[in-house]
């Protein structure tokens, strides 16, 4: 098995030291949702419509499911960081997997 070049080495501890920088990490979405109650003399049913909310809520899977939680807005300021730093997380593991493939397939062909 060959040594990677420097230069990707240098590309995985640059992947490495942006990895360190990610905070606290959420799995799944956070939505901010707009309803209708279904009231009919409400608001939200007159023309046009003045939809209640809005409301946060945090979606993910867990065991195959769905699974939806209401979030107040004091947590969805506090934890909206946390998502972002879910994505960027499965982005930078992407691009380590992305450069590992790359360096399989020069030394393995």
């Amino acid at each position: 098995m060959a040594k990677p070049p420097s230069a990707d080495r240098e590309a995985q501890t640059a992947i490495a030291s942006r990895l360190a920088e990610v905070g606290f990490a959420l799995p799944g979405t956070l939505l901010e949702r707009r309803m209708s109650c279904g009231k009919p003399g409400c608001r939200c049913k007159a023309d046009p419509p003045r939809l209640h909310g809005p409301y946060h809520q945090w979606t993910r899977t867990i065991d195959g499911k769905t699974v939806t939680r209401r979030l107040t807005d004091e947590q969805a300021v506090v934890y909206g960081p946390w998502f972002a730093n879910a994505r960027r997380l499965r982005a930078l593991v992407n691009e380590l997997e992305a450069l590992s493939l790359r360096i399989f397939e020069r030394a393995e062909g």
